[in-house]
């Protein structure tokens, strides 16, 4: 019962600390140095010193920076206006109409972001005022967006994929190609959601009066070709084995540039802003790792991961039932934390026990971001509604239960993805080979 009180300890002095308002890195960093104080002999200031350098240090979390930087140079291109001018010519006319945008717009910005807020940011900052204008139900509008925003967690280039693959030092070109097939199939659920939701409303939805010939679909594409071509030129040399994910993060640094150069969007100001963004975030991101391996060895020298580990498997639980166990665990402790600090905060404890039930840690990964990703549209912290409600100017209430249809969808594809777990693994496995 040890691992139990010890575990009870841990967290509470967690839960204080983070209700108190202090940093979640710094949070972690106390909680560590208290547990080793406590529970061991090893000189804390040696540990943390030894810990954290050798966690900024390392080479893959450089890619990190780099698809945080590139996400933010399109954030203040023209990109949110040239997705909807070149998906609106295709998606009008499907039942649903242009809130299809939502779904495929996210959908498109996650493959270049990897950022949930950034990719509701951009895409909801042209289509909100845009569906608005047309009538289009505030519910399906809000909700469809919130939802849709968080496949920036999941289609690669993922920033939480990164954090979890350094986390459990793991291949992140195959993280990244395992999230692919069901970043696609949440980004179709959505879509059959807006058609039947908007069946079952025909009432209320407008009618589409413009009809697009083929020729002007085909120009309006014209506006989603250098988004499309950067697209596959990161993932694609991932996927081929031509380049790690840090060298196709500096691809994507380098195209991201070139696209706001020949949209007229690079300037000095833009510049700075994008570069200020990203080193912020990624600061804020790295500390929050270096708290979190701080946290994961002052747990190892406590004993803490392996005796709860044996205590679980002395529980006789069956693969599935843990997984619903976690399921329900991360839902819950995602309504007061972010995605990441949830993934950082756990992986110590998670790790252990994941790997003895012998589950892969690649499937883990994507099982865990799609959990992760109801976090973003959870009340009271979802970052996707914080930020959806200083944009459209709607109660929080509003958005989250615009959002729960969304919500269950997310439960469903986490389902799908435990019965078949191919739908993750067949991708990184066929180009296992390939890649680095």
């Amino acid at each position: 019962m040890t691992e139990i009180y010890l575990t009870i300890f841990f967290i509470s002095l967690l839960l204080f600390l983070l209700g108190s308002g202090i940093w979640v890195a710094l949070s972690m960093i106390a909680v560590s140095a208290i547990g080793m104080l406590l529970f061991t002999t090893r000189p804390v200031g040696d540990a943390m010193a030894t810990t954290i350098w050798g966690t900024s240090s390392s080479w893959t979390l450089t890619a990190l920076p780099l698809f945080v930087w590139m996400g933010e140079i399109l954030f203040r291109t023209k990109l949110s206006e040239n997705l909807f001018k070149g998906l609106s010519p295709w998606l009008s006319k499907l039942p649903g109409g242009l809130v299809h945008v939502n779904v495929v717009g996210c959908a498109l910005f996650a493959a270049i972001s990897g950022s949930s807020a950034a990719t509701v940011a951009t895409v909801g900052k042209m289509s909100i005022p845009e569906l608005r204008k047309r009538k289009y139900p505030e519910k399906l509008l809000l909700g469809s967006l919130a939802g849709s925003g968080t496949l920036g967690l999941l289609i690669p280039p993922s920033i939480i994929l990164i954090i979890y693959g350094v986390t459990i030092e793991d291949s992140i070109a195959k993280l990244f190609m395992a999230g692919i097939l069901p970043g696609i199939m949440l980004a179709v659920m959505f879509m059959l959601y807006v058609i039947f939701w908007s069946i079952l409303n025909k009432k209320i939805m407008p009618k589409s009066t413009k009809n697009f010939s083929f020729v002007e679909k085909v120009q309006g594409s014209k506006q989603l070709l250098p988004v499309i071509f950067l697209i596959t030129a990161v993932i694609g040399s991932i996927y081929t084995g031509i380049a790690t994910a840090t060298e196709a993060a500096s691809l994507g640094v380098v195209g991201a540039l070139i696209l706001s150069f020949f949209q007229g969007t690079l300037s000095k100001k833009t510049f700075n802003l994008s570069l200020l963004g990203a080193t912020k975030t990624s600061c804020m991101i790295a500390f929050i790792i270096a708290g979190s391996t701080f946290l994961s060895l002052a747990m190892g020298f406590t004993g803490l991961p392996r005796n709860l580990a044996i205590w679980i498997d002395g529980m006789n639980l069956s693969p599935y039932t843990l997984l619903f166990v976690l399921t329900i665990f991360y839902i819950i402790l995602g309504m007061f934390l972010d995605g990441i600090s949830a993934v950082v905060l756990t992986m110590a404890i998670i790790e252990p026990m994941i790997r003895q039930a012998g589950f892969d840690m690649i499937w883990f990964g994507i099982y865990l971001v799609i959990v992760v990703e109801m976090a973003q549209i959870t009340p009271p912290v979802g970052f996707n509604l914080f930020v959806l409600q200083s944009m459209a100017n709607k109660d929080m209430g509003f958005i989250a239960r615009s959002a729960f249809p969304l919500f269950l969808l997310m439960i469903l594809a986490v389902i799908i993805v435990v019965i078949f777990p191919e739908i993750a693994l067949w991708l990184p496995n066929k180009m296992s080979a390939n890649i680095n």
